[in-house]
């Protein structure tokens, strides 16, 4: 005797219904505060030519890294320009920014909230294994039915996605501070506000940067898959290459992907070693 399949589906799109019907104003409020965002990081990045743009990003890779990476910074822009996706670039760039200043502005006070209290990371834990085990694609359904086609869901599904290691790195590097320096503060006469701002976050800093740099690689490989959703971005060159069967320009997309990729990890990775030791290599 079989036992009856438990209605698993109908109990969730009963609660995405219900979420859809009372928590729309939340959903308005959300989207509100992510278009402009968006917007903003394209702006930016639009409000000058490419070249300029290019040396002022050189630039400032150089002032946070190491010339070598400044000098890939320039080059790579300059071929993603002279391959025509500088736009379909600066929006992706756009949307991973957003993502990532969401994802640490959420995940790193819920890092700190875990490594200071037992009952909220036996709480949390499980919900980010939760995030981290699901299949990318299914975020995309609840975003798509919360906020519509666009950027904003987009973004939702990479915020999701991406932000578990900053919570689990930042909540693991500010444990892993030496017993003996919390000790030290003590007999200082530390509050535990001090504590945290001038001993365990400087302290936790590599490893902070470490999830940071995980979170903003997640970031741009969802925003790539978000694409299929309407987020736009160098993910809808990919998968318009792949509808169309154009090898090349799949290609010249996945390579400008690529360059973006190299260029926020070597930088994201210098942040994490400090300015000092990256100088010396």
């Amino acid at each position: 005797m079989s036992l009856p399949k438990i209605p698993l589906d109908q109990w969730v799109d009963r609660v995405v219904d219900w979420l859809q019907v009372n928590l729309a104003p939340l959903f308005a409020i959300i989207t509100a505060l992510i278009e402009p965002m968006v917007g903003f990081f394209q702006s930016v990045l639009t409000a000058a030519p490419p070249v300029i743009t290019a040396l002022v990003l050189a630039v400032l890779v150089y002032l946070a890294s190491r010339f070598s990476i400044a000098l890939l910074t320039f080059l790579g822009c300059l071929l993603i320009d002279n391959l025509g996706y500088w736009d379909a670039s600066v929006e992706t760039i756009a949307l991973v920014l957003t993502a990532t200043l969401l994802s640490i502005v959420i995940g790193l006070p819920l890092g700190i909230l875990t490594a200071r209290n037992r009952s909220s990371q036996s709480l949390i834990t499980p919900v980010l294994d939760f995030m981290q085990t699901m299949p990318a694609f299914v975020y995309l359904i609840p975003a798509v039915f919360f906020f519509a086609l666009g950027a904003v869901p987009g973004i939702i599904a990479s915020i999701i996605f991406s932000m578990p290691p900053t919570i689990r790195l930042t909540s693991l590097g500010i444990r892993q501070v030496s017993a003996d320096l919390i000790e030290a503060a003590d007999a200082f006469g530390s509050t535990s506000t001090q504590k945290l701002f001038k001993v365990q976050l400087p302290l936790a800093k590599p490893t902070i940067m470490a999830g940071i740099n995980q979170t903003i690689m997640l970031s741009l490989s969802m925003v790539v898959i978000a694409s299929m959703i309407g987020a736009g971005g160098l993910g809808t060159v990919v998968l318009q290459a792949i509808t169309r069967l154009e090898v090349g320009r799949g290609f010249e997309g996945g390579l400008c992907i690529v360059i973006i990729a190299i260029v926020l990890d070597r930088v994201t990775q210098s942040l994490g070693q400090g300015r000092q030791k990256v100088s010396q290599r």
